[in-house]
């Protein structure tokens, strides 16, 4: 996101970097001592802080595109289309091309053979964002926001009917008979989904993508608000109203349509925008109004390369549980257990090895930082 200082609000930046530090916490947890419940995501039901990442993230990002639509709202058609089609390629194959990495596994007799394709992820974390920001572009640059706006309650809405609708009677969100399980096998088959759960489900499906897009579009409403109210204290007890709201009104649809990030709920949609709204409402009273800057570098740092630095994280994590060591675990598992769990025994030890981790991803957008290189995808 490229502003002028007259308009910048590094609350934002602060924002998006505190998702993907988080981000990187969660998904990289040590080994040999179970992590803190608020750091794991809720098995099925339910929301824990590890929940809030991933939608934070779709709504910092629809917090830049409300800056960078400014100028796409101004171009000629094509040249919009060339360059959403563009970044939305690059960003969903890159996704995808993460899932399959390393390409290469070991044959029966110890050489190395191509992972077959058939049984590649498709679809995964960011080509959920690939997605998002496509649909949400689309939106914005064609419909007015009062339209976008009402077209994401009815979203909302039809997502919750078409769960239970499709999904199987008596069962509709349980994970093997839900209507996005029955969707993405039918689709896609049980190659192409996520493994790593219980049974073959995956949390990124086609049809909880569609909620998911309502993160984005609250992201880029709220830019939007921000850039009209400015930095004032109308602005921020409105943002905080609204946070409130919404969160208020998730909890209550929770009654009926449970929250579940897997499911990607619509009460779990409008529970997170609320709770990302009253944050950036916290961040732009004391970082913009009270000029209070300390630590926000040390965010900024992720927020300048972000998407880089998750898929640095990804595929450096990857690598280190592929390096075996005498002890017979992997590089990850022997510092988390040989290292951290031998000085710091239990959660804690296994939060430091997720910190050490996420600091060795930020050194290296601190050195990029250093160098001005700002790798756009």
């Amino acid at each position: 996101m490229t502003l002028n200082n007259s308009n910048r609000f590094l609350s934002l930046d602060v924002f998006r970097g505190l998702t993907i530090c988080l981000m990187i916490l969660v998904n990289t947890p040590g080994t040999g001592a179970k992590l803190y419940p608020y750091l794991v995501h809720a098995d099925w039901l339910g929301f824990t802080l590890a929940d809030l990442v991933f939608p934070s993230f779709l709504f910092a990002m629809g917090n830049a595109m409300s800056f960078s639509m400014n100028k796409l709202k101004d171009a000629p058609t094509s040249l919009f289309w060339r360059k959403v089609i563009k970044r939305t390629v690059i960003i969903f194959l890159l996704g995808y091309l993460m899932y399959w990495f390393p390409f290469f596994s070991m044959d029966t007799n110890g050489g190395l053979e191509l992972k077959p394709i058939s049984e590649t992820r498709i679809l995964g974390v960011l080509q959920r964002i690939a997605i998002c920001y496509f649909i949400t572009s689309v939106l914005f640059y064609y419909l007015k926001e009062k339209i976008v706006f009402i077209v994401a309650l009815i979203v909302l809405m039809a997502y919750w009917q078409i769960l239970y609708l499709f999904g199987q009677t008596g069962s509709e969100l349980e994970m093997a008979t839900n209507a996005i399980t029955r969707l993405d096998l039918f689709i896609l088959g049980e190659g192409h989904i996520y493994k790593k759960d219980s049974i073959p489900f995956d949390p990124e499906g086609i049809l909880s993508t569609l909620p998911s897009i309502v993160n984005v579009v609250g992201g880029y409403i709220a830019g939007k608000f921000i850039q009209q109210k400015g930095k004032s204290f109308q602005g921020i007890s409105q943002l905080l109203i609204i946070g409130f709201l919404l969160s208020a009104l998730g909890l209550w649809w929770d009654l009926v349509f449970p929250m579940s990030k897997k499911l990607w709920t619509s009460s779990f949609v409008l529970y997170t925008v609320g709770i990302d709204i009253s944050i950036l409402a916290v961040l732009i009273y004391f970082i913009e109004m009270k000029n209070i800057k300390t630590g926000t570098e040390f965010f900024n740092v992720f927020g300048k390369n972000p998407l880089f630095i998750y898929l640095f994280s990804e595929l450096f994590y990857i690598i280190l549980r592929m390096i075996p060591t005498s002890s017979g675990l992997d590089a990850f598992e022997w510092v988390s257990e040989r290292v951290f769990q031998e000085v710091f025994p239990g959660s804690f030890g296994a939060l430091l090895t997720a910190i050490a981790f996420m600091m060795l991803c930020w050194s290296l957008g601190w050195y990029l930082d250093k160098k001005r290189i700002y790798i756009k995808i």
